[in-house]
C-alpha cells in the first residue's frame, strides 16, 4: 500500500531545517541522507529511516533517525492516534530503565510542514521478529538457536509485566480513558470495537459478518469483573513489536496507537495469541524454544503478583480485535484496488477463523485449503503495526 506521493528533496529540505534547533551543535545546520521506507513496519503511518549529520571537523556526528508521518491516504483504525503515540512514548521515557523506548526528538503538530503531523526518534539497532510471512513460518527467526528464541519470549514477557507495573496516573495518562465508551477497561473496549466493526465493514455488509457478530454478542454476555484499578495496555503487545539486538536483548518497544487502559490480561492474551495465529492460524509447526502456554502463564503470574483471571475470555477478544482490524485492512485492499473485490478472505482468513474455532461456531467461507492462501497478501501485515 502507498503512502502519501510527496517531493523527497523538499521533505529533506523542509525536515532539516525542523531538526536543527532540536539536535546539540546542528546550529550550523543539518544534512540529511536519503529518506528509505522499509518494508515489513506495518503500514498504520508512514515510516522512513534517515542519517543526519552535523558539526564541524573533528565534531562532525551522525545519527541515524526515524521520520514518522502521520496517515493521509488511509486510516486503519476507528480513530486517529497519531499524537498519542508520542504522549505515551514520551511519558513512558525514564519510567523504567528496563522498559527501552526510543530516544524522542520532537513531535510536530502543524500539518502544512510535511502534510501531516509528524514525529521524529532516534533508530535503535536490532530487529524484530517478522509477520509477513510470520516469523513461525519462514524468516530470520528460523537460524536461531533455540535457546535464543525462548531469551526473546522471556525478555517480551518481561516487557509485559513492565508496563503493567506501571500508575497509568502518575504516567498522566489519563487521556487514554474513553469515558464516553463506558468503565474503563473492557467495557470502553468492547464499545469501541463494536463501533470499529460497523465502521470497518460499511461499505461492503449491511450488518456485521460472522463469526464477528456473533463473537461480540458473547463477549458481551460473558464480560468479566475487572476488580482492580485499570493499568496501561501496550495494546499491540508482542514481540514482533520489540527490537532485539545480536545477543537477543530488547533494545526498543515499538507502536503504541493501540493503547488502553485495563486489565493486565487484556495484553497478555493478545500476546499469546498472535504467536498462536502465526504457527497454528498459519499451518506451521511451532519453532522450537518459545515456552510453552503453560509456562509462560506461570512466569507472567509470578511477575504480575497475582493469577491471571479469564484468560479464555480474553483470548477470544484477542481474536476478536484482530479480525475486527483484519476485516479493516482487507476491505481497504479492495476499495485500493489492491485485492478482488469478489475474494472471501474478507470473511474467510486465517483470523476469522481462529475465531469461529475458539467459539465453536462453524468456519467461515469455503475451505482453506480451496481459496485462502496460507500468509496474507502482498504488503499486508498479519497485525496491525
Amino acid at each position: 500500500m502507498q503512502a502519501q506521493e510527496r517531493d523527497p528533496e523538499l521533505t529533506r529540505t523542509r525536515l532539516a531545517g525542523w531538526l536543527t534547533p532540536r539536535l546539540p551543535g546542528a546550529t550550523g545546520g543539518v544534512d540529511l541522507g536519503p529518506l528509505a521506507s522499509p518494508e515489513g513496519l506495518g503500514f498504520s503511518n508512514e515510516t522512513h529511516l534517515f542519517d543526519a549529520t552535523w558539526g564541524d571537523g573533528d565534531t562532525r556526528t551522525t545519527r541515524r533517525l526515524v521520520l514518522r508521518i502521520a496517515p493521509t491516504v488511509y486510516q486503519v483504525f476507528l480513530e486517529p492516534r497519531f499524537a498519542e503515540q508520542y504522549q505515551i512514548m514520551a511519558a513512558l521515557t525514564g519510567a523504567d530503565p528496563g522498559l527501552p523506548v526510543p530516544e524522542l526528538l520532537g513531535y510536530e503538530p502543524d500539518a502544512t510542514l510535511l502534510g501531516a503531523p509528524f514525529f521524529v526518534m532516534a533508530a535503535a539497532d536490532g530487529r524484530a521478529p517478522n509477520d509477513n510471512p510470520p516469523y513461525h513460518v519462514g524468516g530470520w527467526l528460523h537460524d536461531v538457536n533455540p535457546a535464543d528464541r525462548a531469551a526473546m519470549w522471556w525478555a517480551g514477557i518481561d516487557i509485559l509485566a513492565r508496563v503493567h507495573r506501571l500508575d497509568p496516573a502518575t504516567l498522566d495518562l489519563g487521556f487514554l480513558n474513553s469515558a464516553g465508551r463506558g468503565r474503563t477497561g473492557i467495557d470502553q473496549q468492547l464499545a469501541y470495537y463494536e463501533q470499529m466493526l460497523t465502521w470497518a465493514g460499511a461499505k461492503v455488509f449491511d450488518t456485521p459478518p460472522e463469526p464477528l457478530a456473533t463473537a461480540r454478542d458473547w463477549l458481551r454476555a460473558h464480560q468479566p469483573d475487572e476488580p482492580d484499578p485499570p493499568v496501561l495496555l501496550w495494546g499491540d503487545a508482542r514481540i514482533g513489536n520489540i527490537l532485539f539486538d545480536e545477543q537477543f536483548h530488547p533494545t526498543a518497544v515499538l507502536d503504541w496507537e493501540m493503547a488502553e487502559l485495563g486489565a493486565p490480561e487484556t495484553d497478555f492474551a493478545w500476546f499469546l495469541f498472535l504467536d498462536r495465529h502465526h504457527c497454528e492460524g498459519c499451518d506451521a509447526p511451532r519453532l522450537a524454544g518459545f515456552p510453552t502456554r503453560a509456562e509462560t502463564v506461570a512466569r507472567y503470574e509470578q511477575l504480575l503478583g497475582r493469577p491471571v483471571r479469564h484468560l479464555d475470555y480474553y483470548e477470544v477478544f484477542a481474536a476478536y480485535r484482530f479480525a475486527v482490524i483484519m476485516l479493516r485492512i482487507l476491505v481497504t485492499f479492495v476499495e485500493l484496488g489492491m485485492m478482488d473485490p469478489t475474494t472471501d478472505m474478507i470473511t474467510n482468513n486465517t483470523v476469522s477463523r481462529m475465531l469461529a474455532t475458539l467459539l465453536d461456531l462453524p468456519a467461515p467461507g469455503a475451505p482453506p485449503d480451496r481459496e485462502t492462501p496460507r500468509t496474507a497478501p502482498a504488503g499486508a501485515p498479519t497485525a496491525a503495526g
